[in-house]
Formats: C-alpha cells, structure tokens, sequence
C-alpha cells in the first residue's frame, strides 16, 4: 500500500501547532495535512468543510479534543472515505449540565476578557508539572491568540450542540486508537476507556505525565502510538 494521506484535526482555539511534532515524526510514512477548524457553526459543519477539503477520497483521520469530536461526525457522515481512526483527549459523550454552564461562562468572559479565559484554562490543558515550561506555555497562548474571541465562541457553540455520539461507536468498523493523558481532567481516560470498549478491536494508550493536550506535552509517545497505528494501517 502508497503511504495513506493521514489527516490532523486540532482542538478548541488550536491550529497546526497542535501536531507540529507528530507532523515531523509521521512525515515518512503518510501525507500529513492539519485541517482548519476555525469556521463552521456546529459540529456537523465542521465536518462537512472537512471532507470538502480532504485532499484525498480516503485517508487516516486523527483529531484531539473538539478534533474527536470532529472526526466522529466524518465517521458518521462519509464512513467508506475514514481508513483509519484515531481519537485524542476527547470524548463520544454530550456535554453534562455542568460541563454546559461552565462552557456558556467560559463564552460570556471572553467577550470582555478572552486572555483571562486563556489563562484560567492553562491547569485544566497541561498537567502540573508542565505549568512551568514556557516554551509550551508560549505555544498554547500563541495559537490562542491567533485564533481569537470569536473563532473560540464559534467553537464553544459548536462543542455545545454536539450528539452524543456513543450509539453510533459500535458502527465504527476501521482501525482506531484511542489515547488520553492520564491526568487529563477534562476529558479523563475513564471516557476513553468507554469509547474503546465500544469500537471493535480499538486500541486504547494511556499517556503517562500527561493531561489534555497529549501532542504537544508527549509529543515522542503520542508520535510512536501515532505510528504504530499508521504502521498497522499499511501491514
């Protein structure tokens, strides 16, 4: 089999950055293209600007966070064009009543203090010990701020309307993996322990020293799980 084009989708106000690393690592054994998901009012118009886009009729598709939930509504939408599945950090569930409130809160500051929204989400992305390392630091605020208040409200709506999507994992007939942080706290490997119980064969990877934003606070780990999975793909 050709090297597969392999597509990344990011995550709430992330772009390329997000993948940077596991774009270098993956270069030599797929095509690798990061997808834009700044536009799009729900989940469901985010997936379609996707495949609208896609380079290729078929490819590998990974997504982190609102990247999952991205990828599933492909799934769901154009099944025959997915090789290959890979879900990050993310969930198949609808937001509980909490996760609602906090989500619409989040929304309302950052029409009049986004940086502070920014900042207030830094512990909840990055476990503790990588709070410290600026460079990370830099990056994450960076990608934020080049997105802005209105790409992330844009986003948090879409994240807000989004399906459960567990009645359709069972569905899911391609090779995927699904990996999580084991500190991730807004997206703990409890749901990625469920989401790989329902998808046949899935494999699941448990990142240790890790919380939400696996890619770039494990980029070498993530990279090799990426890799392996990619590697299984072409056997």
């Amino acid at each position: 089999m050709s090297k597969p084009h392999l597509l990344l989708l990011p995550g709430l106000v992330c772009d390329a950055r997000l993948w940077q690393h596991q774009a270098t690592a993956l270069a030599e054994r797929a095509h690798v293209s990061v997808a834009d998901l700044s536009q799009g009012e729900s989940i469901s118009a985010l997936a379609a600007n996707v495949l609208a886009q896609a380079p290729d009729d078929s490819f590998a598709l990974a997504g982190l966070s609102l990247g999952g939930y991205v990828a599933l509504e492909i799934v769901r939408q154009a099944p025959q064009r997915v090789l290959a599945l890979a879900l990050l950090d993310s969930s198949a569930r609808a937001d509980s009543e909490a996760g609602r409130q906090a989500r619409l809160g989040a929304m309302s500051q950052a029409q009049s203090d986004f940086p502070a929204v920014i900042a207030s989400l830094l512990p909840k992305l990055l476990h503790p010990d990588h709070l410290g390392d600026a460079a990370l630091l830099e990056v994450v605020t960076a990608m934020a701020n080049s997105l802005g208040r209105e790409v992330f409200v844009r986003q948090q709506r879409a994240i807000l309307g989004r399906i459960d999507s567990r009645p359709s994992l069972a569905q899911i007939s391609c090779p995927t993996l699904v990996l999580c942080g084991r500190e991730d706290v807004i997206t703990p490997p409890a749901v990625h322990e469920e989401m790989a119980a329902a998808i046949a064969d899935a494999q699941l990877v448990v990142i240790e020293a890790c919380a939400h934003l696996s890619t770039l606070e494990q980029p070498e780990l993530v990279s090799r799980a990426l890799e392996c999975w990619l590697q299984d793909l072409q056997r």
